[in-house]
């Protein structure tokens, strides 16, 4: 077992707090901080003390609207999405950041296991999303029409309560919630990769942790300037770019879309961005469109929710004065749980960086190694599915205590992941276990067969995947190979050119289906539902 100070970590008496709570000392301990820098449309900059004031103010309203516990909230990342949050939160509700990127089926699925009756946006936002024919609730509050009509003499009477009243006194004033703990803070929904999308329930001590845990690696330290681009739905936009720059006091640089290359690249250029979140997806269009120049304020890019593709950290590092950084983590763990550190960061343990893995755990976190067919521990160094317990593993799934018992017992989590350590510490995924097939009794790895055969035939994946491997039922073996890809392959040649980089017979695929194009989620995840259905008919 690979322990992290566990333990100890968990004694922290921080975690019994509200979210709300740190969040609300947090602004208040900086008032004239410039906090937030909006650019959807126009520049718009908004300080600590507006924020507060305007989700205190806000807060109110919610209260009003409605009775449930839950409330829906429909933004991308930028103020409005900033002030719902954190004013669901003062208003004693828990947010929940719905994914507009689900077809309509599955975005009114989630509401309903929500238990959902109010939903916050704004009619810029709404206009925009009309095309997906979402079903919201009758009972909405638009955010932007609601600001506009808050007078200048309350915000000026809630700034001066802010000034006058001591901290304590404040807080009980406003009624700020204090009690977190191991109550629900946040739900969000899996991208449904493999599944219908689950609701995710984050406590107060799983974000609380999870932000103390990244503060401790001290890769994100106070006083740099983070490009706040990814959705507030997905656990990195939310635990990263909302809640801990928040508590720890970072420049947000906010825009609605990462895949807006070339005007991410102007804002990181016009603001000195110092840090961007993102996924390799969003990630790579940067090597081909955008120039070195562009990115000069970066020091370093932190890629995560998928594995990086073959030479796509070296690509982007010949080209720009910028480290590629991979990390890992899961909805379900809040979501950091381990990252590769920039070489500004000096570590205990000598380099911090180590190439094709995903860094060391962070604080706090205990992991082991099961062998795939017995489920018993095995040696750490050895590959296997990997398993977590920590103080940023999620509480359940909402509604759905059987699926949580199929992954959560003794407060450890299967991850579904097949990884292995190295005697330095170093987590290295191999790979999802539903993106393997059992042949013959060998655990076959997809990402492994792809890999080489996106190197061998000179595959350009710049624009997204172009080739991918997955299997189907076999009458015979049990599964069978099956290459997908947009591009005309030949069956003899990929034979030729797997047998020339050392693959057994086992691992060559046989099947070949040209499609036009690969299931992908809005995320740049592989749809494994629909790469299934693809594949079984080939």
């Amino acid at each position: 077992m690979i322990d992290t100070g566990k333990e100890s970590f968990l004694k922290n008496k921080k975690w019994n707090n509200h979210l709300g709570l740190e969040v609300f000392r947090s602004l208040i301990g900086n008032k004239d901080r410039e906090l937030l820098i909006d650019l959807s449309m126009d520049r718009k900059v908004i300080k600590s003390h507006m924020l507060i004031a305007l989700s205190l103010i806000f807060s109110k309203e919610i209260s009003k609207k409605t009775d449930k516990k839950r409330v829906g909230i429909l933004f991308p990342p930028g103020i409005g999405g900033f002030i719902a949050n954190i004013g669901v939160l003062f208003s004693g509700h828990i947010p929940v950041n719905l994914n507009f990127t689900l077809g309509s089926s599955a975005f009114q699925a989630c509401s309903k296991n929500a238990d959902i009756d109010l939903v916050i946006t704004a009619a810029p936002v709404l206009f925009k999303l009309k095309d997906k024919r979402l079903k919201l609730p009758k009972n909405k509050i638009d955010l932007a029409k609601f600001l506009k009509g808050i007078s200048k003499f309350e915000i000026i009477k809630t700034w001066i309560l802010l000034k006058l009243l001591p901290l304590a006194v404040s807080e009980k004033f406003f009624k700020i919630p204090s009690l977190g703990g191991e109550n629900e803070a946040g739900i969000l929904f899996t991208s449904g990769s493999s599944g219908d999308p689950k609701g995710v329930v984050l406590s107060h001590k799983n974000i609380l942790g999870n932000c103390e845990q990244i503060d401790a690696f001290g890769i994100l330290p106070e006083g740099e300037t983070l490009l706040a681009n990814l959705p507030i739905f997905h656990s990195f936009g939310f635990t990263v770019s909302l809640w801990y720059g928040l508590l720890r006091r970072m420049r947000s640089v906010t825009y609605p879309s990462p895949t807006d290359t070339r005007k991410c690249a102007e804002i990181i250029e016009r603001e000195k961005v110092t840090v961007m979140l993102g996924t390799p997806t969003f990630f790579k269009p940067y090597v081909r469109k955008v120039e070195k120049s562009k990115l000069e304020s970066l020091k370093y890019v932190i890629a995560g929710a998928e594995k990086t593709p073959p030479l796509l950290a070296n690509d982007w590092e010949n080209k720009f004065d910028c480290e590629y950084l991979e990390g890992y983590g899961l909805t379900e763990t809040t979501p950091v749980i381990s990252v590769n550190m920039p070489k500004c960061v000096k570590t205990l343990n000598g380099s911090g960086k180590r190439e094709n893995s995903v860094g060391r755990m962070v604080q706090g976190v205990q992991a082991k190694i099961l062998d795939p067919d017995t489920l018993e521990p095995i040696d750490p160094e050895s590959q296997g599915i990997l398993m977590l317990s920590g103080v940023n593993i999620f509480e359940s799934y909402l509604n759905e205590p059987q699926k949580t018992a199929e992954v959560k017992k003794d407060s450890w989590f299967t991850t579904g992941d097949i990884a292995r350590f190295d005697k330095d510490g170093f987590l290295y995924i191999e790979g999802r276990l539903s993106r393997f097939s059992k042949i013959g009794g060998e655990m076959v790895p997809h990402s492994t067969i792809e890999n080489a055969l996106i190197k061998a035939f000179e595959i350009d994946e710049s624009e997204g995947r172009q080739l991918v491997v997955t299997g189907k039922t076999d009458k015979v073996k049990g599964e069978a190979l099956v290459i997908l890809t947009t591009q005309q392959i030949d069956g003899q040649g990929v034979i030729n050119k797997l047998k020339e980089l050392g693959f057994a017979n086992l691992w060559i695929p046989k099947i070949i289906k040209v499609v036009d194009h690969i299931p992908c989620l809005a995320t740049g995840k592989l749809d494994l539902c629909e790469l299934s259905s693809v594949a079984a008919s080939a």
